[in-house]
């Protein structure tokens, strides 16, 4: 086939036939021509057919061949995009049409940890209920781990947490980075002070969250030996900062749920901030499967603002 380079096509969207759009798009999710068949339920030479007579429609070559598989070109890569924007588009029209005739309602069920401090997510909410008021919104408050698992086996729809690996069969949008700081409380001796090395806190009372603890904060307490001395405990971080506050011991919190704590001087910072661990908070969802109208326009309010704020 020859490319016939850049020539604008002013009647293609009245010629181009969108099932090959969607042939295409799979070809390359498939990872080929014959896997794609296979997904299809189709014969190969069709698909094969299909990917030609779209490369002529385009006028250019999509996909380069070779013994371990297929790539897309430059062009392939930039159609791959749109074909993948027109199929969204197409699949979010009955859940749109639905919402402006105001016919939406039902649930939305958030999983998700505890603390979380997030203004772009509460606007979020807010705007999605003043867009959805007949939906019902159901917020339920988990370990990290509880809510991936809750995802996965469809107990609810929505997640926010955090992930120390990767679930393959779960969408991950990155919401907010969030840190982490080790707190003591007014009545602690080391009060208005910084720690140098954790090493010296080894001996401390300390006030642990249990399941709810995150990894990257696990494996550095566990480094410098940090919590071999409990004196609490609270699955929840907001128990957990009150005990803290109380004196119980010292301990880990999220920087913006103590916040407030610690302009009050109830609480007090031991690290210095570069030493704060720190990791990303995901918006959570099932990649794959059909969601409800509630589910999917709550997503999408979420990632519209998110797109709408990394454009400005």
């Amino acid at each position: 086939m020859v490319d016939r380079g850049a020539v604008l096509d002013k009647h293609f969207a009245s010629r181009v036939d969108w099932n090959l759009l969607r042939t295409f798009v799979e070809i390359v999710r498939a990872g080929g021509i014959g896997a794609a068949a296979r997904k299809l339920h189709k014969q190969q030479p069709s698909i094969s057919a299909a990917l030609k007579r779209l490369e002529e429609q385009v006028g250019v070559q999509l996909l380069e061949r070779s013994p371990t598989g297929i790539k897309t070109t430059a062009a392939g890569t930039a159609l791959l995009g749109l074909c993948e924007e027109m199929l969204e588009t197409a699949r979010m029209v009955p859940h749109q049409v639905a919402q402006a005739t105001r016919r939406v309602e039902g649930a939305v069920r958030i999983q998700l940890i505890s603390a979380v401090t997030s203004p772009e997510f509460d606007e979020s909410i807010a705007s999605f209920h003043r867009r959805n008021p007949h939906i019902h919104i159901e917020l339920r408050v988990s370990p990290w781990r509880a809510v991936l698992d809750a995802l996965e086996q469809g107990e609810a729809e929505i997640g926010v947490g955090y992930d120390s690996n990767v679930r393959g069969g779960l969408l991950y949008e990155p919401l907010f980075v969030e840190r982490q700081q080790l707190y003591c409380a007014r009545s602690h001796p080391l009060f208005g002070h910084r720690v140098e090395r954790l090493g010296e806190l080894k001996d401390e009372g300390f006030v642990l969250t249990g399941e709810d603890e995150l990894d990257t904060v696990t494996r550095l307490r566990r480094r410098y030996r940090l919590g071999a001395r409990a004196t609490g405990r609270a699955e929840d971080i907001n128990e957990a900062k009150r005990l803290i506050t109380l004196g119980v011991g010292i301990g880990f919190l999220p920087v913006m749920a103590a916040r407030q704590a610690v302009e009050q001087r109830q609480l007090w910072p031991l690290l210095h901030p570069d030493m704060e661990p720190f990791y990303d908070i995901f918006l959570l969802a099932r990649a794959e499967g059909t969601r409800d109208t509630p589910t999917q326009l709550f997503l999408d309010e979420v990632l519209r603002r998110r797109r709408a704020q990394h454009r400005s």
